[in-house]
């Protein structure tokens, strides 16, 4: 999702921002798709792990998910959010934003619980600069407010709120009133058009990067036996050839779930897969390190 969101990512948490008024544009229509209900079409219904990496039991993309799908089915899980306290230095600030990739970041004061809205790269950078002083430093006056959802509201009426109140972020909010997750507009949208790729994805065309020898990003949708052509190595037992196409698919048929961000995979092999990028529903990157790159 590159908002947390990446990410989406977020997974992406800080995705290029949407244009917020063009309301009779994509999200105008995908509002409109959400207020006409139309037939859902069985062949819409299905989802391969072999293609996708994501469980068979989720919504595949289309209009419909705008109704279908709840809030609780996007959104990136609480211990996989990357929030900034209130009194947080400039320096730290910074570097959370290098980290992180991301161009928004919740704000809290004291714990995630007690959320107090989000800082915007854009606002940061304008305001102070990566390279100006660092005295008479203050986050608050910074800080956007961000919307607060349910995890039972349909996405589509979620998507509806943040057109209506220009703002791409909102935190999950359970029945006692705790932070349970987050999503962005970008995670809405992709479940009706697919992943929307930035400029930190892979370029299109490309399954695969070398970052350094032994070691590449992948992306989850990477075909397999062209990745294993490429690395001289039998990822994929042979029982399972014919139920895995992508390398997505294999590290969910390994660990028998989506992993989460972060996660590194073992192989049989000595290779590692670490899940670079996923959402709840699916992976979406990986980076992998071949035997020879672990032991350098």
């Amino acid at each position: 999702m590159g908002d947390e969101t990446d990410g989406s990512s977020m997974a992406a948490q800080g995705a290029p921002d949407i244009e917020e008024n063009n309301k009779g544009g994509l999200l105008g229509r995908l509002i409109g798709a959400f207020r006409a209900p139309d037939p859902i079409d069985e062949q819409d219904q299905r989802a391969e792990i072999s293609a996708t990496g994501t469980t068979g039991a989720l919504s595949p993309l289309g209009m419909a998910n705008l109704r279908r799908m709840r809030v609780e089915d996007v959104a990136v899980p609480k211990v996989e959010i990357v929030a900034v306290p209130l009194d947080i230095s400039k320096d730290d600030l910074v570097k959370v934003f290098r980290d992180s990739g991301m161009t928004r970041l919740p704000v809290f004061d004291g714990t995630l619980d007690t959320p107090v809205g989000l800082i915007h790269l854009k606002d940061f950078a304008l305001e102070h600069g990566f390279n100006g002083p660092s005295t008479d430093f203050a986050l608050r006056p910074m800080v956007r407010p961000l919307l607060y959802a349910p995890p039972s509201m349909p996405i589509g009426v979620l998507l509806q709120k943040m057109q209506n109140d220009r703002m791409h972020m909102a935190l999950v909010i359970d029945e006692y009133g705790g932070v349970d997750g987050l999503v962005t507009i970008e995670d809405l949208i992709e479940q009706v058009i697919g992943e929307i790729e930035d400029e930190h994805d892979i370029a299109e065309g490309s399954p695969w990067v070398e970052e350094k020898p032994g070691i590449y990003l992948v992306q989850a949708r990477a075909p397999l036996d062209e990745f294993e052509a490429k690395i001289g190595i039998k990822l994929a037992d042979e029982e399972d050839e014919e139920e895995i196409d992508t390398m997505g698919g294999l590290v969910f048929m390994m660990t028998g779930r989506v992993p989460t961000r972060g996660e590194v995979v073992p192989h049989d092999s000595g290779a590692e897969f670490e899940v670079v990028d996923a959402d709840p529903r699916r992976i979406k990157r990986l980076r992998v390190r071949l035997p020879e790159a672990k032991d350098g």
